[in-house]
């Protein structure tokens, strides 16, 4: 079926309620997608016990308590952070980039890209690119469209600023479900080579109420560990699968 021109449909993407291949790209058996929208990945290759934690929409004070949690345990994670978030607070950014983890470009200033133009996507990206570039002297191979929604125009924006896409083969919706509901959602969903997403932040809000997830995040760590899942990076998680 082939995507409909129009911001609801696309919005039905990032609330899970579409398949990526009835919007416009096709998906091998190892979770990666093909043009129109650009190259992207959902997750590792089945078979092997590892998962990538994703968190987006940073960074926020919340960040920090995300952090914490994961050194505890020595895992790795990899953060999509909006561009104008990590101008008003590098040092979130830094101390993210100082870890285990990597860092991934979420735009600038988190649009729903539906409908947008071609220029308009480039802009964005790349802002977000050279501000997170500028704040951890890393510059980011990895990118997540806000909403999951994408466009024409990022497969030319993905290849002039070389960025993979990202997608996720879990989520959360912590941005609205309780600490209890989003453990038991990622728990329950998640297999060999998950890509999971969660939330740091909450788009270009300066300090948004992130309890809730930092909580999950807190029990579904060790929970993943327990049951025999190795955390990695997305980079890591997806390499295994070359």
């Amino acid at each position: 079926m082939g995507c409909r021109a129009g911001r609801n449909r696309l919005n039905e993407v990032g609330r899970g309620r579409l398949t990526s291949n009835q919007c416009g790209y096709w998906r091998n058996g190892l979770g990666s997608a093909r043009p129109v929208f650009g190259a992207s990945v959902s997750r590792g290759r089945p078979g092997r016990r590892a998962v990538a934690l994703t968190f987006d929409d940073g960074p926020s004070p919340a960040t920090l308590d995300i952090l914490k949690i994961l050194a505890e345990h020595k895992a790795p994670a990899t953060f999509f952070q909006c561009g104008q978030n990590v101008l008003r607070a590098p040092e979130l950014s830094q101390a993210v980039a100082a870890g285990l983890h990597e860092i991934g470009n979420h735009s600038h200033t988190h649009p729903n890209f539906a409908l947008e133009s071609a220029d308009r996507i480039f802009t964005e990206f790349q802002r977000a690119q050279d501000a997170i570039a500028r704040a951890t002297l890393k510059t980011p191979v990895l990118l997540r469209a806000p909403y999951g929604v994408r466009w024409f125009g990022f497969r030319q924006m993905q290849q002039r600023l070389n960025l993979t896409g990202v997608m996720w083969t879990v989520i959360g919706r912590d941005w609205k479900l309780s600490a209890n509901a989003i453990t038991d959602r990622v728990l329950a969903n998640t297999q060999d080579g998950a890509i999971i997403c969660l939330h740091d932040g909450r788009g270009i809000t300066e300090n948004p109420d992130r309890r809730a997830t930092v909580e999950a995040v807190r029990r579904i760590v060790p929970a993943l560990l327990e049951k025999g899942y190795h955390l990695e990076t997305v980079s890591q998680l997806t390499a295994a699968r070359r």
